[in-house]
């Protein structure tokens, strides 16, 4: 038995001792290649971007009142139903005010026929006054002439009746005559100053046709009032738009300080966007945008600044800018959240890699090429970085160029590395691509 065991340990060793004498010696072996990712540098676009916070507003937004008070008579349109500009939408009882309108459009007839009359009636007046003073001068015209004739008459007889020629009747006759003509002399006088003063009637006359007109321009204004209060029961839209609320309906009191419709202008609409006080620089007038909200999922919309409010929000450093956004399908509504992406930087036709490929080390920013099989450490100056790309410029990059996007921590200038386990062939020009 123990020499059964002997027998086989000495075939074992010579069996092990067989198998080396049938192998080479292996010489001395370089490292394994490091497996690593690339992507080819490329020329293109690129830009960074501001992300910012909105919300859709209606282009215009009104809570609407009828301006005279009363109970609502009728209300002519619904929540959801488009109206037009100018549309009727609601009326107030109107009977009241339109009862008083025709009392004073009657007034109003009766002062026109009172001041017709009155304003016929100067004239006229004024022609008889006239006529009267006229003939009243002529009377006193007359009878001053008789008067002097008869002093003259009495005169003489004075002087004959001393001279004995004239009788003492004839004196006495030719005296009497005298004192007649200055007695009609004096009513003529006291007559024409009645005539005269009767000039002041044509004057009242005219105040009452004066007085007529005025009050027939005040019946006019209060009727006017009236006219423009029964137009105020009235309710049109003052612009075409959407009815977003019906907040009254027929029966209730309306007025001035109870709201009755909201109207709403959708065709058209503000993207409300806040602006904190360091992005302010990258939004102006004109600006493009774009912007989507989670309530249209998959719909991008493009659009442009319209303005900038110069203050901040009450209260806070941010600022308002406002997007003046069309609306087909009314597809926007009011109070939609939405993210808005405004151009911060923008490169055109730049060279562009990966952020990956992009390294540091003490002389700065460098990028690892592949050329012939090999990893070149070369430095690169660095422009806009989104967060998956970046702009380098230096001699050794060109579009085409293959970059190592992944970096082990083997990885040396110099090191000899497979893209995906495969080992990289020369190529004409020098770059390398992935089989």
């Amino acid at each position: 038995m123990q020499y059964q065991r002997v027998a086989i340990a000495i075939a074992a060793v010579a069996a092990v001792g067989l198998s080396g004498c049938g192998k080479k010696e292996a010489g001395p072996k370089g490292p394994p290649p490091l497996n690593v990712d690339t992507a080819t540098a490329i020329r293109r676009d690129i830009a960074t971007y501001v992300n910012l916070d909105g919300q859709v507003a209606p282009l215009q937004d009104a809570t609407l009142s009828v301006q005279q008070p009363g109970p609502l008579l009728a209300v002519y349109v619904n929540e959801g139903q488009r109206v037009s500009a100018g549309q009727l939408l609601a009326r107030v009882d109107d009977s009241t005010m339109r009862a008083q309108l025709a009392q004073d459009q009657a007034l109003i007839a009766q002062a026109s026929a009172r001041a017709q009359s009155s304003a016929l009636g100067v004239p006229i007046m004024q022609q008889q006054v006239s006529a009267g003073v006229q003939t009243a001068q002529n009377t006193v015209n007359t009878d001053k002439a008789a008067l002097i004739n008869a002093q003259l008459v009495y005169t003489q007889n004075t002087q004959l009746f001393k001279q004995g020629y004239v009788s003492q009747t004839a004196l006495e006759q030719s005296r009497s005559q005298y004192v007649a003509a200055q007695q009609r002399v004096q009513i003529d006088q006291q007559q024409l100053q009645t005539a005269r003063s009767n000039t002041q009637q044509t004057g009242v006359s005219s105040a009452n046709a004066a007085a007529d007109r005025a009050a027939i321009q005040s019946a006019q204004a209060q009727a006017n009032t009236l006219s423009t209060q029964i137009a105020q029961t009235a309710l049109y839209a003052p612009f075409g738009g959407v009815i977003t609320q019906r907040l009254m309906d027929p029966g209730a009191m309306a007025g001035p300080a109870a709201p009755v419709l909201r109207l709403s202008q959708v065709d058209y609409v503000y993207i409300n966007i806040n602006v904190p006080d360091e992005d302010l620089a990258y939004l102006h007038a004109g600006s493009p945008v774009r912007f989507t909200t989670s309530s249209l999922p998959g719909k991008t919309f493009s659009g442009a600044i319209s303005d900038v409010n110069a203050v901040p929000t009450q209260g806070t450093l941010s600022y308002r800018a406002r997007i003046r956004q069309a609306n087909p399908g009314g597809v926007l509504r009011g109070g939609m959240l939405v993210a808005v992406t405004v151009p911060k930087e923008h490169h055109v036709a730049t060279i562009v890699v990966p952020r990956s490929a992009v390294g540091q080390n003490e002389r700065g920013s460098t990028v690892f090429v592949v050329n012939a099989g090999k990893a070149v450490e070369v430095p690169v100056t660095l422009g806009i970085q989104t967060d998956t790309l970046s702009e380098v410029h230096g001699a050794q990059i060109r579009p085409g160029v293959q970059v190592i996007t992944t970096r082990p921590d083997a990885l040396q200038n110099g090191s000899v590395v497979a893209v995906n386990g495969a080992a990289l062939a020369p190529t004409a020009g020098g770059a390398h691509k992935k089989p």
